[in-house]
């Protein structure tokens, strides 16, 4: 069976409790998964030359490349990979070097890239690009190529950013559950 979780020189990735990660996944080096993490097929991650952490019930689905930029005598700290917590990742979303908030939905096939901010409560329509160093506002829908603000999220929109990454540990939990599976 592959191993997902790969050392980088002698840095290995962490895992908290209930964490999946898929057997077709990589990730390597540093690398934080908090608990109720879960990282589905076809995932890779990253964190050779800077760190990766995301928080707790965040989803990282099929597809995905999240990967940081390293440290230079230009830009000293480099660009971390920084997710926060109960995040969707939709399916072949890339994230490159940004920071994410809480709540936060990135559409299928998105891209984020270098110093990229997203601020908590903001949902990113599918196939949108952000470009470096953009900010993105607590509490609105974005959409776009580049990105451009739509409007103001709904309160049932708000609360589904939070249901959304309810489900996936709740999916996360089924298959874990399921006979020959293993966690990290």
């Amino acid at each position: 069976m592959p191993q997902p979780l790969k050392a980088y020189k002698d840095t290995f990735p962490v895992c908290r409790e209930h964490v999946m990660v898929d057997e077709s996944s990589v990730v390597v080096g540093d690398v934080h998964l908090a608990n109720d993490v879960s990282i589905w097929p076809l995932v890779a991650i990253r964190g050779d030359v800077n760190h990766v952490i995301i928080g707790e019930r965040s989803n990282i689905q099929d597809g995905c490349v999240l990967h940081v930029t390293h440290k230079s005598d230009r830009n000293p700290q480099g660009f971390p990979l920084l997710i926060g917590k109960d995040v969707t990742v939709g399916h072949k979303a890339m994230l490159h070097g940004c920071t994410i908030g809480d709540r936060v939905l990135v559409g299928m096939g998105t891209i984020v890239l270098d110093g990229v901010i997203i601020e908590n409560d903001v949902m990113i329509g599918a196939g949108s690009l952000v470009p470096p160093g953009k900010r993105l506002e607590s509490g609105y829908l974005y959409f776009g190529n580049p990105v451009k603000q739509i409007r103001p999220l709904n309160e049932q929109e708000i609360a589904g950013l939070l249901h959304s990454a309810t489900n996936y540990v709740n999916w996360k939990n089924d298959y874990l559950a399921l006979p020959n599976q293993t966690q990290p």
